[in-house]
């Protein structure tokens, strides 16, 4: 679980809560808003420890942040990861982020990260239980993941709270969450962290490595997490930032397209190698006509309609060689 002394950034929205629990306003839902990756969660966890600590005589806090942290504490119901049928069926690391019973989902043979109605009636069941203490806290990050059953099924238990219970929740977009629900809790918005705030997880990294971290993370402290964690991704982010710049240098259409191979498919590769050719626009300054910045820009847009990708992608490498060629003659 988050605590406060390793949490980047958000003092605004910390303030805030803080100032909720000390007003004796805290309210029955919140909806925590902002980008992936830039610490909505981890507030969450933060605020709900904070909530379930309210009360509990010192000598006893050390006790109950460890079954906080663990999952253990009974007031405490999070739906974090999900088990999905052939791409999350590890339940040891379910059980370090979400302890909502799933097995239904196991019964069921899911196969996405939706968050259905059973997912809510395994919340439903165990909201009547009694406290232990002031407040009882329920976390579920994503709700834009609920289908319009479970949304429906979720906004009924809003209108009629338990005594006592606060929801925390998380969204990266309102506009993917049914207004009513959005309507009934509490907003607070978040945004991407400068990188002076960043630099603070980055000490035992080298200036080039720093330099490319941030680049990568765009802000979001989750995001740099991750990379400093997992060399394996922070590899494939490396080998992505130099094919973009390939691209840009190679002097062939066929070799153009080879190194656009990620953007043929609707994945996450795809979004991460337009982050990098936008990276490796802004690396090049001014080296990079205005006519290839609109092309460039053109075609992110139409990437998340439903046009074709493939012609997309080969109007887009035409389109910059043939400017290349004007600017050489």
């Amino acid at each position: 679980m988050g605590s406060p002394d390793n949490i980047v950034g958000h003092q605004k929205q910390r303030a805030q809560l803080t100032d909720d629990m000390t007003c004796n306003n805290v309210a029955h839902a919140y909806l925590f808003v902002g980008p992936p990756h830039v610490g909505k969660f981890t507030i969450a966890r933060w605020f709900a420890r904070e909530l379930l600590l309210c009360g509990v005589p010192p000598e006893n806090q050390e006790e109950v942040t460890h079954s906080i942290d663990r999952l253990f504490h009974p007031d405490l119901l999070v739906l974090d990861q999900l088990w999905i049928e052939d791409a999350c069926e590890d339940w040891e690391l379910i059980a370090g982020t979400s302890n909502v019973p799933q097995q239904h989902r196991a019964k069921a043979a899911v196969k996405t990260d939706m968050i259905g109605i059973d997912d809510i009636r395994a919340i439903q069941e165990r909201l009547h239980e009694s406290r232990m203490g002031k407040f009882s806290c329920c976390l579920v990050r994503s709700i834009e993941r609920m289908h319009s059953a479970a949304a429906n099924a979720f906004l009924k238990i809003l209108e009629e709270p338990p005594e006592g219970r606060v929801f925390i929740l998380t969204t990266q977009s309102l506009s993917d969450v049914l207004p009513t629900v959005v309507s009934r809790m509490r907003k607070i918005h978040f945004t991407t962290l400068p990188d002076a705030q960043l630099h603070a997880l980055l000490h035992q990294c080298t200036q080039e490595e720093s330099l490319f971290l941030l680049q990568c993370a765009h802000g979001a402290p989750g995001q740099l997490q991750r990379l400093l964690h997992h060399p394996d991704l922070l590899r494939t982010e490396r080998i992505m930032h130099a094919e973009a710049m390939a691209f840009w240098r190679s002097e062939t259409l066929a070799e153009k397209l080879r190194l656009l191979k990620h953007l043929l498919k609707r994945e996450k590769d795809a979004d991460r190698f337009l982050f990098h050719l936008a990276l490796t626009i802004r690396e090049q300054g001014m080296s990079v006509s205005s006519p290839v910045r609109r092309s460039f820009h053109d075609l992110c847009r139409h990437l998340h309609t439903n046009a074709h990708r493939e012609l997309l992608v080969q109007r887009f490498a035409l389109s910059v060689m043939n400017t290349h060629e004007l600017s050489r003659n």
